[in-house]
């Protein structure tokens, strides 16, 4: 204590230190493309950059609330930058992003047609579909040629369009002899977009707003913009919350964490707008629930993993149905002599009835003032596509989830190491892995429902979500950005260890032979770490002393009841006396 007061600005300094550093190693992993060269050197940068971020995380909550809010707040906006750098380095997604804001740009429905259809030829632009020696590089793909193309010397139609989906572009074959061989950056050219709604509408609006001539850093941008807003969001919940200081140094576990500028911002994933709306939906449900509910529903219509944190936003749901029944007010008894009889009646056959009207709405009307506004929400956001698609507004999802060996019996699933975990009890989990999954994760919700924090929903999300990733155990480190927002609500920092372990099995195994291992090893060490964290707060809860009734005296130089944990005693004031 005294080390602190004659030297405060050891903090600040180290903390700077430490952010500086972090910063300097992103911008290096950034300026270097290793994913495909060598991703072992990409994992050690990555592992470099996550003690950093551990160390900067930690000795932030030595600072005071403000200063801490301010540093969390400039920090975000640094680290994020840093993903500006250069183009996507670990994904295409982003490519698939601007392709589908240029087509409804052009009037037309993303969901009626592939990228390679020859109806949308007018639309390549050549930084998405390259050709000739430019094709050679890695992710590329073949474009397909056109059904009608014509033969060497012949006058191919120039600007097809959706009314003439035969036609053939000019860019397929040149006037005289064979085209060059063309290709494009979209991963999956051949099948139909799988984005919701409000995904699609973001990619319509950064199209809208981005200068011509510009290629992906428009969608950078947004991805850096709305990682800080998630920042903003959570500093703002922190304001409210009983340890503001606590809070608002949870907050920089998004806000400096490696995943955010790799994931949000290199690679613009439109993961990063479903992380903030749900971030606003969970903070808003405890008070509003019907704009939590909305909020909630906008996630969900931008990218539908957020559903599976909508169990959060029940939490306790039947537990207040239980204490609604249970504790509900006795009625004033008259004092007429007819009216103090009226009690004798409590088994006559309208009791029963009486009970289940009371019991029933308590558990449905909260319920339905988040789950029916978020239902709400996704309806009407399909609704326009519904109305203007030729095509389901349902893309590729059906066949994503069997190409990512979610399918009972998919032989996907031992290629990608999904229920890598389930594996270890089972050398061939694809045939019963979905019902013990889908068991799993009812038991899991059920117990957020009855015992979860009404006042805290995004614990119970961190629970569900969390499970859901041990138990299919996703190849994609991008998906684990809303386990990432959730840890730095909650502040259960052990489930971090799931966005490392999608590293794992994204990056580190392309550099080991037989890579599933990695993946299986990181899901493991992130499960061991899951169940330590729990084991570790329980024997803590379990011998801490019980806390004083409301009418305790509190002694000299105890903390108060009710007070935080950790929070500094409150000393009896000394009157001073006059001289």
């Amino acid at each position: 204590m005294r080390t602190r007061t004659a030297r405060p600005w050891i903090t600040p300094l180290a903390l700077a230190t430490l952010l500086g550093s972090l910063i300097a190693v992103l911008a290096l992993t950034f300026r270097r493309d290793d994913f495909h060269t060598a991703p072992g050197v990409l994992s050690r940068w990555y592992a470099l950059a996550w003690v950093l971020f551990a160390a900067a995380a930690w000795t932030v909550r030595r600072l005071g609330a403000r200063h801490a809010a301010v540093l969390v707040l400039v920090g975000s906006a640094a680290v994020a930058a840093t993903g500006l750098l250069a183009p996507p380095r670990t994904s295409t997604d982003a490519y698939r992003y601007a392709w589908d804001g240029r087509v409804q740009a052009a009037g037309i429905s993303p969901y009626d047609y592939a990228p390679e259809d020859p109806a949308l030829a007018s639309l390549r632009d050549p930084w998405l579909f390259p050709k000739g020696s430019a094709c050679q590089g890695p992710d590329r793909a073949p474009v397909r040629p056109a059904p009608g193309s014509p033969t060497p010397g012949a006058h191919p139609r120039a600007n097809p369009t959706p009314d003439h989906p035969h036609g053939t572009p000019d860019h397929t074959r040149g006037t005289s002899g064979p085209a060059e061989p063309r290709c494009t950056r979209l991963n999956r050219p051949a099948v139909h977009t799988i984005y919701p709604p409000v995904a699609e509408g973001y990619f319509l609006l950064v199209h809208r707003s981005a200068p011509s001539g510009s290629t992906l850093l428009p969608l950078q941008t947004g991805g850096a913009l709305l990682s800080v807003a998630t920042t903003a969001v959570l500093l703002a919940a922190a304001r409210r919350r009983p340890d503001p200081r606590l809070a608002t140094a949870r907050a920089a576990l998004w806000a400096w964490c490696p995943a955010v500028p790799v994931e949000a911002v290199n690679n613009a994933h439109v993961d990063a707008l479903g992380v903030l709306l749900t971030v606003a939906g969970l903070v808003a449900a405890p008070r509003r629930r019907a704009l939590g509910g909305v909020l909630l529903g906008a996630a969900i219509a931008a990218k539908l993993l957020p559903a599976v944190t909508l169990p959060g936003a029940l939490s306790g749901v039947l537990a207040t149905n239980t204490t609604n029944t249970t504790n509900t007010k006795t009625p004033k008894i008259p004092k007429t002599p007819k009216a103090a009889k009226a009690p004798k009646s409590a088994g006559s056959p309208a009791a029963p009835t009486t009970r289940i009207r009371r019991a029933v709405p308590a558990a449905v009307r909260p319920a339905a003032a988040i789950v029916l506004p978020a239902a709400a929400v996704v309806a009407l956001g399909y609704l326009p596509y519904v109305l203007l698609s030729r095509s389901s507004v349902l893309g590729y999802l059906t066949g994503y989830v069997a190409e990512e060996g979610y399918e009972t019996g998919s032989t996907a699933a031992d290629d990608k190491n999904r229920y890598a975990l389930l594996r270890l009890l089972h050398p061939a989990p694809e045939d019963w892995a979905l019902p013990v999954v889908a068991a799993v994760l009812l038991m899991v919700v059920a117990w957020v429902l009855l015992r979860g924090d009404p006042g805290r929903p995004w614990r119970g999300a961190l629970v569900v979500t969390g499970t859901a990733f041990l138990l299919m155990t996703p190849g994609y480190p991008w998906y684990a950005l809303l386990v990432v927002a959730l840890v730095a609500l909650d502040g259960r920092w052990e489930w971090l260890g799931l966005p490392l372990a999608g590293v794992a099995q994204y990056v580190t195994a392309r550099a080991v032979d037989d890579g599933a291992w990695a993946g299986t090893l990181g899901y493991a060490v992130a499960g061991a770490a899951i169940m330590t964290g729990w084991a570790v707060r329980a024997l803590r809860a379990a011998s801490a002393p019980p806390p004083p009734g409301p009418h305790a005296e509190v002694p000299d130089g105890a903390a108060t009841p009710g007070s935080p944990p950790g929070s500094p005693a409150i000393r009896p004031r000394r009157r001073r006396v006059p001289r």
